[in-house]
């Protein structure tokens, strides 16, 4: 046996580690490629509408490419609609899968847009735990929601990504910015 430096043994360690998170990655993204693009006899198909069991937010935020038990660090995951449009992007500075239906994240960043493709939300979670199958984010630490005009903070929060409603349970508090905004809306 060689001896080795430490310094060189943990950055090759990183290394081997990244490049299998990518090659992992890459293994579980090529089946799911080839599918949407090949018909009857391999030949490209066009569809004006994905079906219900493969829309395109399914194939992001339901079929993450990570085994359980194993964690990503930077993880970026786009939420598309049914037509493909970009509604939402999930940021989080680490994810681990717990089981074959929950992936626990560590400081997640959730962006919504509107049909416009400006922003609308911004909630931020420090911990909390998607369900799949159900499609509900859970956080039961102190939470954020922001938009241009107000922003609201409660010690627990459930968001629906299915229905883009969320709900905030204890010490909840609102801070409306932008009053004379909807002061013009309520004279109308």
């Amino acid at each position: 046996m060689l001896p080795s430096r430490s310094g060189r043994a943990g950055g090759w360690r990183a290394l081997v580690c990244l490049l299998s998170i990518f090659l992992l990655i890459f293994v579980f993204a090529q089946p799911v490629v080839a599918q949407k693009g090949k018909g009857k006899g391999g030949k490209k198909r066009q569809t004006t509408s994905p079906g219900p069991s493969a829309s395109s937010g399914e194939q992001s935020l339901t079929n993450i490419p990570l085994p359980i038990g194993h964690e990503a660090k930077g993880l970026v995951l786009p939420d598309f609609d049914l037509e493909g449009h970009l509604r939402g992007k999930f940021v989080a500075s680490t994810a681990r899968r717990i089981d074959e239906e929950h992936i626990r994240f560590q400081d997640l960043k959730i962006t919504t847009f509107t049909p416009e493709k400006q922003t609308d939300l911004q909630i931020d979670m420090q911990t909390s735990v998607f369900d799949l199958k159900t499609k509900i984010l859970s956080s039961q630490k102190r939470a954020t929601v922001s938009r241009a005009d107000f922003n609201i903070v409660g010690d627990s929060i459930q968001f629906d990504t299915n229905t883009r409603t969320g709900r905030m349970v204890g010490n909840v508090t609102m801070v409306i910015t932008g009053q004379s905004h909807l002061m013009e809306k309520a004279k109308e």
